[in-house]
């Protein structure tokens, strides 16, 4: 029986550590692990302190010493098992998942098919990883350049994506040889742990990635600590900033992707009944609780009408649940505190002045448990409304309205974040020029979520990313490990 099935079964438990291969349950700190379908208690999680970080990048550091000499192909024959252990529990860890994130099961199910895409990618590293040569760039020199692991990386993730995140890093780190230590969100530690425990099972050497859990003490430490070189981060655009300058002030290199305000431009030309199922999914998805979700939808010309009647009336035909029961839509928000900010967020859009087509707030007449807000929709928003402006991280979705295509790129460039967003039409000039004109770094084409493989790199703009290197692909690559060149004559 593993550690997080004995939570389950039994007694509420502390999630543990992993360090230097084994599991570990410290004493001190604690706070509870909550079911967001149901309020209960489900685990409670122990907080590091800077002793227990000090200790944890020093093992980390003395791994690398040896994982970075074992060769490249040697290093992929663990995420090849691994890969195939994930496949085996994949029903595992998406119930693991939706039990303390809320997601529906089969919301649950397609992150951790994203997860596992990760993972095959970086089984590639023996690729991935290859310098460029070439001889005789004068007499009797040749140079070629190679890619070698730079040390101990750090990544801390967020609730909304608690499985596929955390892949997003460490398969690429330590397949390019490097050695990781994961602090996921204090709110979904069950679903990392899990996928910890199978790459355990896998055949990883102790020391190579470890398990740490805690909150803003615990972040500060592995930021600022000596023997650290890279830190990965996820999560609000504040926060983001934070991490980003804490890290850079400290000699690491740094990638943290932060917030979104995601625009939907739905032009008169669109396939509304496509269109429609596409918004659904991309704004009341994972109850909105993810960076790609769109939260502005912006109807060009006279295609709102029509828009909104069919959008409307589909989204209140919505089933709003328990994530776990089967023919549940949405679930719940993933905290009481996180439901609070969102329902704070459509008072406001009242109070401003926008119309409520659909009120999330209703869901709490038949959901007096758990921390459920429904679908919502505002009409008559303003670029100047809190709503249209903040990134909410929830099923809200804002509505504005715009004559042309010139002016719906005036209102998606005009925002702060830059992180995804989508044109739907028939009209490829329309397509082209939205394309090439909008500063954001993914877009869709008629598509709700311009989510990327695991191969090509999540690229977020302006306030939606500080740093030089994207997370996964090819960006991934480059950013656990650094570029040697090599010249060499013989006489």
């Amino acid at each position: 029986m593993t550690a997080i099935e004995t939570e389950m079964k039994t007694e509420i438990k502390t999630v543990p550590f992993y360090v230097g291969g084994k599991w570990e349950t410290p004493a001190g700190k604690t706070q509870p692990v909550t079911n967001p379908a149901t309020g209960e208690v489900i685990a409670h999680l122990p907080y590091a302190t800077p002793s227990d970080l000090d200790r944890v990048i020093r093992n980390s550091h003395e791994a690398f010493l040896s994982w970075r000499q074992v060769p490249v192909v040697e290093r992929v024959q663990v995420l090849y098992r691994y890969k195939a252990l994930l496949d085996q529990h994949a029903d595992e860890i998406a119930a693991i998942l939706t039990s303390e994130n809320g997601k529906t099961l089969e919301d649950a199910r397609l992150e951790v098919r994203r997860a596992i895409q990760m993972v095959e990618v970086s089984c590639g590293m023996p690729s991935l990883m290859m310098g460029d040569s070439l001889n005789d760039v004068a007499r009797g020199i040749d140079c070629r350049t190679i890619r070698q692991p730079i040390g101990v990386c750090v990544g801390i993730t967020p609730f909304n994506f608690p499985a596929m995140v955390p892949t997003w890093m460490f398969p690429f780190a330590i397949a390019a040889g490097n050695t990781f230590i994961l602090k996921p969100s204090e709110k979904v530690p069950l679903t990392p742990t899990r996928m910890v425990e199978l790459l355990h099972d896998a055949g990883l050497p102790a020391g190579v990635l470890q398990l740490v859990h805690g909150g803003k003490e615990c972040v500060d430490a592995l930021l600022t600590h000596p023997l650290v070189r890279a830190a990965s981060f996820v999560g609000s655009t504040p926060i983001a900033k934070y991490v980003y300058q804490t890290a850079a002030a400290n000699g690491k290199r740094v990638q943290a992707l932060g917030g979104a305000k995601n625009h939907l431009v739905v032009m008169p030309d669109a396939d509304l009944p496509k269109t429609v199922e596409a918004i659904m999914s991309s704004a009341f998805g994972a109850a909105g609780e993810r960076c790609l979700a769109g939260s502005v939808l912006v109807a060009v010309g006279g295609v709102a009408e029509p828009l909104l009647e069919l959008l409307v009336s589909k989204t209140k035909a919505l089933t709003v649940g328990n994530g776990a029961k089967q023919g549940m839509e949405m679930g719940p928000l993933v905290t009481a505190e996180h439901k609070k900010r969102v329902v704070g967020y459509i008072e406001q859009g009242v109070a401003e002045g926008a119309t409520a087509l659909c009120d999330g707030r209703d869901v709490e007449k038949t959901h007096k448990d758990g921390f459920f807000v429904g679908p919502t929709i505002f009409d008559n928003v303003t670029p100047q409304m809190t709503i249209a402006r903040e990134e909410i991280f929830g099923p809200v979705l804002s509505v504005i309205r715009t004559p042309d295509l010139d002016s719906a790129i005036d209102l998606v460039n005009s925002s702060t974040f830059g992180n995804a967003t989508a044109i739907f039409t028939n009209d490829g000039r329309a397509a082209r020029e939205y394309q090439a004109r909008v500063d954001v770094g993914m877009v869709g084409v008629n598509i709700g979520v311009a989510a990327p493989m695991a191969f090509f790199p999540f690229a977020g703009w302006k306030g939606s990313f500080f740093g030089d290197l994207h997370a996964h692909g090819k960006d991934a690559v480059y950013f656990y490990t650094e570029q040697k060149v090599l010249m060499t004559r013989w006489f």
